[in-house]
Parts: C-alpha cells; sequence; structure tokens
C-alpha cells in the first residue's frame, strides 16, 4: 500500500498496523488519520512569500487589479530587491496592468503596494511598506493596496541589497475533515493512501535563514520552555485555536502583536491563562494579550483534531539552548556541536554552570557566543521537592528560585541559629502561601519547609539538621508551616555566611 508518514510517501505491506509502522512512538501522544476520500483543500486569501531573509504572510485584500499576479510567469519569477529606505522595500521589476494614477497616497506599516517606476506598468514593483508615510509609488488610483503582511514584519525590515523573493505559496485550509480522526491505538489498521502525522513541527518568530531577529527572544524562550519536554497537553480546545496551560501563571512580555493565522503560535501575557501556549487553528485579529511566538510548519491537523485532554508531540525549532546545571565540559561539547563559542570563569570541566549570558535562545544564536559562570560542585545543593502534598508552594518555591526555567536555582541565605537554616527569597506582594501539608507530630531532620500566610514571616524558607516535635524548619509552629522538600546535600550548608547567595539543584 501507499501511505503518507508525515507528508512522506512510503510503501508498506498490506495489513500493515499502526504499531508496526511506528514502534517506537510516544504512546501518551495522539496520531492523527486522514482518509484521502474525505479530504478537500480549499484556497484562502491568504499567501506565504518565502525571502532570502525569512517567509513573510501577506493577506489579499481587494479584487481586479488590486490583486497579487500569482498566475503570471513573468511577477511569478524570483524577484531581486530594487531599492528600499526607510519607508519602504521595493521588488522587481515586472510587467504588470498598472494604471498610475500620478498622485501620492497615504500608507500604513505592512501595507503591500503594486506600484511602478517612471509611472511605466513595464517596469513595476510589489512595494512592502515598512512604516506610515504618504509617496507617489506610481501606483493606481486608491492606492493600489493588494494585501497587508500579517506575520514576519521584522523581515520586511532585514531586507538589504542582495535579498530575493524565492516563491509565492497560496495557504490551503481543509474544508472537510469528516473521516479524519486522532488516535493511540496500535492496531489500527492501516489504507492505501492514508496520511498520518505523527507531530506537529513549529518554528520560532525570529528565527530565518538570513539572520536571527531578537525582537522576540524573551516570549519564544517561553516556548521553548513549554515544549522543551516534546508534549503539547490540550487543556482547552475551541473552534479557533488549542491551548497548552502547564505554564500558566508565568510572566511574559508582549513582544509581538500580530493577528493570529491559522498556524500562528502565541502566549498569553495577561489574565488568567498568562503564560499558557497557543496554537491557532483559523484565523482571527490580533489581540494585546497575547503575543506571536512562532508558527506551525507542519502537522497542524492534529491542533485541529486535538480534544480537551489530549497530548500530542511536538518539535520546537531551535532547539532550547540552556547550559544552566551543566557541567563545564557538558557545556563545552553542546556549545562545540551548535557552532556557539563559550567563554568561562574557570577552566574546570567538574565545575557546575549556574549562569550564563546571554540568557535566551535567541540571543545567544544571534551572537553565536555565550559567557558561563560556574561554580565547585559541593557548592551546589540538591534538594527534592514534594509536589503531590505542597504544589502550590512547590510552585512559588520554583518561581522564585529560578527553578521554574533552568535546572539549578538561587535563593540567598538569611541566617542561621541552632540548628536552623533560614532563606529569605523576593516573593511578589499579593501571591498568597495558603497553608498545605502542614506537619502533625514530628518534623524530620533535613525537611525543607515555608512559612505560610498565617504568620507574620510567611515567605521564609528554612530546613533544620534535627527533628522536632514542637516548631517547623522555618522555627514556626506547625500550622504556619508548609513541608515542601527535603535537603539532600545538608552538609553542605556548614559555613555560610548570611547574604551568601545560595545555588540549588531540584533532583527528581
Amino acid at each position: 500500500m501507499e501511505i503518507y508518514l508525515d507528508e512522506e510517501q512510503i510503501t508498506v505491506p498490506e495489513g500493515t498496523l499502526l504499531g508496526d509502522l511506528l514502534p517506537k512512538r510516544d504512546t501518551a501522544c495522539i496520531v492523527a488519520i486522514v482518509r484521502p476520500a474525505e479530504e478537500v483543500a480549499t484556497e484562502t486569501e491568504t499567501i506565504r512569500i518565502v525571502s532570502t531573509a525569512g517567509d513573510v504572510i501577506v493577506e489579499q485584500t481587494g479584487s481586479g487589479m488590486y490583486r497579487l499576479p500569482l498566475d503570471d510567469p513573468d511577477f511569478s519569477r524570483h524577484l531581486v530587491l530594487r531599492w528600499a529606505d526607510r519607508y519602504a522595500a521595493a521588488f522587481g521589476p515586472f510587467r504588470s496592468d498598472v494604471s498610475p494614477a500620478r498622485l501620492p497616497y497615504r500608507y500604513e506599516r505592512g501595507e503591500v503596494v503594486l506600484g511602478c517606476g517612471g509611472y511605466d506598468p513595464g517596469r513595476s514593483y510589489l512595494i512592502f511598506s515598512r512604516m506610515s508615510h504618504t509617496a507617489d509609488h506610481g501606483a493606481s488610483t486608491g492606492g493600489g493596496i493588494v494585501g497587508r503582511v500579517v506575520s514576519g514584519k521584522s523581515v520586511i525590515d532585514r531586507w538589504t541589497e542582495g535579498d530575493t523573493i524565492l516563491g509565492f505559496e497560496r495557504l490551503r485550509g481543509q474544508a472537510d475533515r469528516s473521516r479524519a480522526f486522532t488516535t493511540t491505538d496500535p492496531v489500527l489498521p492501516l489504507e492505501e493512501g492514508m496520511r498520518i502525522v505523527t507531530h506537529v513541527k513549529a518554528v520560532v518568530e525570529g528565527l530565518a535563514a538570513g539572520g536571527v531577529d531578537t525582537r522576540t527572544a524573551q516570549s519564544a524562550e517561553h516556548f521553548l520552555l513549554a515544549m522543551q519536554r516534546g508534549r503539547f497537553s490540550v487543556g482547552r480546545s475551541s473552534s479557533t485555536h488549542i491551548r497548552d496551560e502547564h505554564l500558566v501563571r508565568t510572566r511574559v512580555p508582549a513582544e509581538m502583536t500580530e493577528p493570529r493565522l491559522a498556524g500562528a503560535v502565541t502566549v498569553r501575557t495577561s489574565g488568567r491563562s498568562e503564560g499558557a501556549v497557543y496554537i491557532y487553528t483559523a484565523d482571527v485579529p490580533a489581540s494585546p494579550s497575547h503575543t506571536v511566538v512562532g508558527r506551525v510548519t507542519h502537522g497542524l491537523e492534529l491542533a485541529v483534531l486535538a480534544n480537551e485532554g489530549d497530548t500530542f508531540c511536538i518539535r520546537a525549532t531551535p532547539e532550547k539552548f540552556d547550559l544552566v546545571g551543566l557541567s563545564l565540559g557538558e557545556a563545552r561539547n553542546i556549545a562545540a556541536e551548535r557552532g556557539i563559542r563559550i567563554t568561562s570563569d574557570d577552566s574546570d570541566d567538574d565545575r557546575v554552570v549556574v549562569d550564563q549570558d546571554p540568557p535566551t535562545t535567541l540571543e545567544v544564536l544571534g551572537a553565536g557566543e555565550v559567557a558561563v559562570a560556574t561554580l565547585p560542585p559541593d557548592r551546589v545543593i540538591g534538594i527534592r521537592l514534594h509536589d503531590e502534598d505542597a504544589p502550590l508552594s512547590c510552585a512559588i518555591l520554583r518561581e522564585v528560585t529560578g527553578l521554574k526555567t533552568h535546572s539549578v536555582g538561587k535563593i540567598p541565605f538569611y541566617f542561621k541559629f541552632e540548628d536552623v537554616y533560614l532563606f529569605k527569597p523576593s516573593i511578589a506582594r499579593g501571591i498568597g502561601i495558603i497553608p498545605e501539608n502542614t506537619p502533625v507530630d514530628v518534623v524530620p531532620a533535613d525537611t525543607l519547609a515555608m512559612t505560610n500566610d498565617s504568620r507574620k514571616g510567611a515567605g521564609l524558607v528554612g530546613v533544620r539538621t534535627t527533628e522536632s516535635r514542637e516548631f517547623g524548619p522555618t522555627s514556626e509552629p506547625f500550622s504556619g508551616t508548609n513541608i515542601i522538600g527535603a535537603v539532600l546535600d545538608i552538609e553542605k550548608l556548614e559555613g555560610l555566611k548570611e547574604g551568601t547567595m545560595v545555588y540549588i539543584r531540584e533532583v527528581t
């Protein structure tokens, strides 16, 4: 039988089962199955323009002479950037039916204009407005606007001498999916012409063949962190999008507010779902509460068909560049594999990386180099957190120490008295530490705890080196103590000085 596996046509024997085809599949993840007779493609008004500096998505507007002449071979051949300034960039020339109005018009950023040079339609140009301006671009009456850039405005800003438009692709949608479905069933029999989609691929905004744009570095980093485990868990599914919620309540800056086309990946930047990752399955307008962080390049069918509670595999490009928590030797190997020059404050390969600069993947890739700070292994203290007993308190500790984003975090040492070590992290006002997992009879030695909101010292973190039947690890009564885990390397605390920054590693 001829089938399609992630768009690659392959031949399999009659009677092949899904499990035979995918023996190493992540069994927690659904795959999409599309039967060929039920799939009808429909053209949309959205065009992908592929250029040497990256892709630009244009939504066509108007009709007749105010549309992109995509069927004209003179137009669709490779177009070279002929001129560019702070206001606009023009590709061409080519022949068109433009009838120049010989009048200036007002253009807004992102508008795409069909104009001509010297009022000669034989020297027509496709002009992209980089910023609001008024000009006579040799366009027809009304300004000759043929579309608007809805994704890739950073690309039009990067275009420079030598850049070329390589091609145009009309995006297509699936109008009928009545027999498309998802499954995890390994004994599903495969059929002739069946299409199997095993995963979603997504590329972060700012990554293009022509270079790296770091204006979305922080929000893209959040997306790479959210998808680092290789799974997208659908916490909500609607007619326009699906949402992964496992990093909700994480602050993310609004770096790129754009229309959310089908296939766009965004992160919510405000509200109760702040930090959630969205994949859009239909076109919707821009929102000030969403920042665009990437786009799906393969497997949108999975997002369309997924229901609440489903999980599917996702591959985000580029892979997150995070050296924190690795030994210096491991960090050097990874940097070399990815073509990044690394500098360090020490040469001992056994030291642990506790910080890197630049901190985000796009910034590192853009710079081509990274500097790391290290500590001896005996300066990094292992802890184990009890999420099953104190999920809210553990989440707060990860947030304030940096363990939410890296495998090594830091927490300032407050002071020591008798058998108690106290730490004072900076916890934002308004974060409630409700009582949870309070001790009953005894607190064992090496127990890690956080003072809850029932006491004045709420937010203090502490550990005792001996057990206690009266007070918790922060020297508060049991009712004011949330037990959150244990310190595994208690001997490393010996000799700490007040104000010292202590580095901790979560051991699972």
